[in-house]
């Protein structure tokens, strides 16, 4: 009976120690903000959050308020929602809200990459060298070169260029981005290897394609493979691709390349140099083609989308485009040299960078999270203060916070292109709620040491793009009136949002 009753005890305990550590017993402390735990153990509310953060963040919002703590996957998140406040997040010491750990957890599950000491400050180092300033200049000049391959390279040709060509919106731009990026910084065949240098363009034209489609499967299992949910054959396929990729990024293969960008060379160097073992050299390089090239073509595609269906905003940015070209002494014509666009020629388009602005504002929805590492106060912009607990997370989701914020844009689900212009054509960066002047007014490159270091390069691989397309193609949707496509709500979280479907559209070059 002894023996019994002690079993009974021992499995009595486990049962509360496992019911503890999936969170059953946890309790809202006086001072800390609301907790919603969800009626599912351990799980709590993860379901309803990957099935559409947005909805399920703005019912937490109707239901608690601006700041909230909900259970999601056995971690405990807590949401700020107060745009207002969001600097207190920002600037937080990193003894208390630290971003790495948080990053290189998602690094290690979704291309295998374990991280080395100082792993983000290196890639800060690098970024600040080469994607900034006079690194700047020499990387829009490698992507304008690798533009002119994949765009242009029929151009003078003697093609028929009257037939139009058609496609999907979304895919045709993604497509072009990503391979002039990806050959931007990851560099190009050589015409020794190759025969010519119009064969080594060609070669880098071919294998640059065949990669583009590998990353798409890749691309779109991104989103279960970073919350663990994939099913067994789409977790294969993930491992399939991961290993093509660490193959086709390898150390050794790239060495063999022609214009390596400084700032792939720079992360390669600096972990040889530390003893990386080439293998992880390989995966990290892997890491660099998404983070560098995953949301930047998504981002073409609502730019040009959103141009297309405003006929005055295609207007005004393409007036823009001819008069940048007009001060350069450029001109486009049958027979005559490609344009070339500059660093500096890309700093005098105001009505451009507007139209990007807001077409991020409309489509890039991160979510911004830290670790929690010790017990801490949070004090917010109106004087309420919150204890938060060391073992949780914190996180801000902006699209939801400010973004679609009436009080802060007006309006805010029209795409408005000179939203972010004074009436005098300068850049307005003045937005007020509750009569109080907003900061983080839009933060679709995150903030604060989670904001994107490639954001400058990304947003001259954006221009170049459009300026290109306005400049030498016609191009037009198949059906005019077709409405936008909604949101793919599976990718609420991860950078630029793409659509739930594709828009057809034809185009065709002008000369």
């Amino acid at each position: 009976m002894g023996f019994l009753l002690a079993i009974l005890l021992a499995v009595l305990a486990s049962i509360i120690g496992g019911l503890y550590l999936l969170g059953a017993f946890r309790q809202r402390r006086p001072g800390e903000p609301p907790l919603d735990k969800g009626l599912i153990p351990w799980l709590g509310h993860v379901l309803e959050f990957r099935r559409d953060t947005a909805k399920f963040l703005e019912r937490m919002r109707q239901k608690h308020g601006d700041i909230f703590t909900v259970q999601l996957g056995g971690f405990y998140f807590t949401f700020l929602m107060d745009p207002l406040s969001f600097g207190a997040f920002v600037k937080e010491a990193r003894t208390k809200l630290d971003f790495t750990k948080f990053a290189e957890q998602l690094v290690v599950r979704v291309f295998g990459y374990e991280g080395m000491e100082n792993n983000h400050k290196f890639l800060q180092l690098s970024s600040n060298k080469h994607l900034m300033g006079d690194g700047l200049v020499v990387m829009t000049q490698a992507m304008m070169s690798n533009l002119q391959n994949v765009m242009l390279h029929s151009v003078g040709s003697g093609e028929d260029h009257k037939t139009w060509i058609e496609g999907g919106l979304f895919m045709y731009s993604y497509n072009i981005v990503f391979r002039a990026g990806y050959l931007a910084l990851f560099g190009n065949e050589t015409a020794k290897t190759s025969g010519s240098v119009e064969k080594a363009r060609e070669r880098d034209r071919v294998e640059s394609e065949a990669l583009f489609y590998e990353f798409r499967k890749y691309d779109k299992l991104f989103p279960g493979l970073a919350y663990g949910v994939l099913p067994p054959r789409e977790k294969m396929e993930a491992e399939r691709l991961k290993r093509l990729f660490w193959n086709t990024l390898s150390v050794p293969k790239l060495k063999t390349k022609d214009n390596i960008s400084g700032w792939v060379w720079d992360m390669q160097q600096v972990r040889e140099e530390h003893g990386m073992k080439e293998f992880m050299q390989n995966r990290y390089m892997f890491s660099l083609l998404w983070a560098s090239q995953g949301n930047t073509g998504p981002a073409a595609f609502w730019l040009l989308l959103y141009l297309t269906k405003h006929p005055e905003a295609m207007r005004a940015v393409k007036e823009e485009a001819e008069e940048v070209l007009k001060q350069t002494g450029q001109e486009v014509r049958r027979g005559g040299p490609l344009i070339n666009l500059t660093r500096d020629m890309l700093l005098k388009t105001p009505i451009l960078d507007s139209a990007i602005e807001e077409t991020l504002r409309l489509t890039a929805a991160p979510i911004l999270t830290r670790a929690v590492l010790q017990d801490m106060t949070f004090k917010m912009a109106d004087g309420r203060e919150y204890c938060i607990r060391e073992g949780d997370r914190m996180s801000l989701f902006p699209y939801s916070a400010v973004h679609i914020d009436p009080e802060v844009h007006p309006d805010p689900l029209s795409f408005k292109y000179d939203r972010f212009l004074n009436p005098d054509g300068t850049k307005k960066t003045d937005f007020y709620k509750a009569g109080k002047k907003v900061k983080y007014f839009k933060m679709p490159w995150g903030a604060g040491v989670s904001m994107c270091p490639g954001r400058f390069f990304a947003t001259n691989e954006l221009k170049q793009f459009v300026f290109l397309m306005l400049i030498y193609f016609d191009f037009e949707l198949k059906n005019p009136d077709e409405k936008i496509p909604d949101i793919d709500i599976k990718r609420w979280g991860f950078g630029s949002m793409q659509p739930a479907r594709d828009i057809e559209f034809r185009y065709r070059l002008r000369f």
